[in-house]
């Protein structure tokens, strides 16, 4: 089976086609970072007409990639939500349209899904059971991933998602949006023990998160390290606050990992989402998974963001499983995860 798959949830426009027998045939991908560079972060009317300018030219790439013709495609596979509704609409009504006209099915993915499936893109693969850490700008998450549809959640940011907090600290900093990757980097020039941030919610029981306060306690030290005369903060001083901030965050989440580990007794953990992409935490997340005689898994650092290559596979394994949708054009901007059927 071959299915192309269609991401467009937010500011990447994602084109990929996976064979089950030769695995990813092609990907492409187009990021709007530097439309979006100049508002701070994601502009949604920007990114729905970026979407519909590049969506179908990725799509004949994909196809020239693969050197596949259209009417060897079986599958179309879309990301129906949750994202941006009217991005999500573009990838929806090209999907829908087209495996209309090529008389194959159509399946609305789930975003988080996607993301939570993207390691078995690896030449490592995951079984199941294991305990999946989504992490990304938008969303903050604990599963207990039992099979493909059997979800439950464990926890939960109750406000930012971590790489939204990364993001807007980011900014506190002054460094340009996508904040977080550059947040990292400046991270390595800080020293150590300079800030003391809290670790949110590690002090109670529970695999919840929250992270607006840590970005508090972040923001609170730029403003009281701002010299009078200039209102600028010193080069080192935000170099050691997002370092303090980086490891308060991947401390914070590495102990609700074990804790769900704990719960669960699964020796598996799939990190996934943008975040995932983090040196220090799979760093740490790593020590900790030998600690505990478990395995750590993460997508490779190019389908940790938003991709295609995700979107076909999940298509692909719910295809294969049986599961289509009818002609109707299907997006859900929210939708919990646990929804999803087996």
């Amino acid at each position: 089976m071959r299915v192309l798959g269609i991401e467009t949830s937010c500011d990447e426009t994602g084109i990929a086609i996976f064979d089950s027998q030769y695995g990813l045939m092609a990907h492409q991908l187009y990021s709007q970072a530097k439309t979006h560079a100049d508002y701070g972060g994601v502009v949604p009317e920007l990114a729905s007409r970026d979407h519909i300018r590049k969506t179908l030219p990725l799509i004949q790439a994909a196809l020239s990639e693969a050197k596949v013709k259209a009417n060897e495609i079986d599958g179309v596979a879309y990301t129906a939500g949750p994202g941006l509704m009217g991005a999500l609409l573009v990838g929806a009504t090209i999907g829908r349209s087209l495996a209309y006209a090529w008389q194959v099915p159509a399946l609305a993915v789930h975003h988080m899904e996607g993301h939570l499936l993207a390691p078995m893109l690896e030449d490592n693969p995951p079984e199941f059971p294991f305990v999946a850490l989504l992490v990304s700008g938008g969303h903050t998450q604990l599963i207990s991933v039992e099979g493909l549809g059997q979800y439950t959640l464990l926890g939960e940011s109750i406000d930012d998602a971590a790489g939204e907090a990364f993001d807007k600290t980011a900014k506190l900093l002054g460094l340009d949006y996508p904040g977080g990757p550059l947040l990292a980097k400046m991270a390595q020039s800080g020293r150590i023990n300079q800030f003391n941030f809290p670790r949110p919610m590690t002090d109670r029981p529970g695999m919840d998160f929250s992270f607006s306060g840590l970005k508090t306690a972040a923001a609170n030290a730029v403003r009281l390290h701002k010299d009078i005369k200039t209102g600028e903060v010193d080069e080192q001083v935000k170099a050691d606050i997002a370092l303090a901030f980086e490891t308060a965050v991947i401390d914070t989440l590495s102990i609700k990992c074990k804790r769900a580990l704990e719960t669960t007794g699964f020796k598996r953990l799939v990190v996934a989402g943008g975040v995932s992409a983090n040196i220090q935490l799979r760093e740490q997340l790593g020590k900790m998974m030998r600690s505990l005689g478990g395995e750590v898994f993460y997508p490779r650092t190019e389908f940790c963001t938003d991709n295609g290559a995700m979107i076909a596979y999940a298509g692909w394994r719910r295809l294969k499983a049986g599961h289509t949708n009818d002609l109707c054009i299907i997006t859900r901007p929210r939708w919990p995860l646990v929804e999803l059927e087996s």
